[in-house]
């Protein structure tokens, strides 16, 4: 669960309001402020939207860890939002279900083995047998 106290506190830090959070995240005001009061949960895709915007990792907001130095990943940003989109597909999920629950460690583990996926299959066309 996300922890709001960070939350805020980091959006405060940066001088960001509600609106300013709200419009980087491409929803209303009132939807970015259920988050921060705990009245709606975050998905997959915003918290890591969020994290990008307070220039932090996910695993400080939910609490997890006490760093707040952002993920210190070995993908370029590219490859990151390929991997954060893919693992937010119902289809992949259930290989990657915990990586949002996950020690960083593991995460980077996750993002590597993700990073190894994609070039294996690089220049692959539809009906190419996969992993050749």
């Amino acid at each position: 669960m996300l922890d709001l106290d960070r939350l805020a506190t980091l959006r405060l830090k940066k001088k960001l309001t509600h609106q300013n959070m709200a419009d980087k995240l491409g929803i209303t005001r009132q939807g970015y402020g259920n988050y921060e009061s705990g009245k709606r949960d975050v998905d997959t895709q915003t918290l890591t939207k969020i994290a990008k915007i307070l220039e932090t990792n996910s695993d400080y907001l939910l609490g997890q860890i006490n760093d707040p130095s952002p993920d210190k990943s070995n993908l370029n940003s590219t490859e990151l939002d390929a991997f954060e989109t893919f693992i937010s597909n119902p289809e992949h999920g259930l290989f990657f279900k915990d990586y949002l629950n996950a020690p960083e460690e593991r995460r980077e583990e996750m993002r590597q083995i993700f990073k190894i996926l994609q070039e294996k299959e690089k220049g692959r066309k539809p009906g190419d047998p996969q992993g050749e």
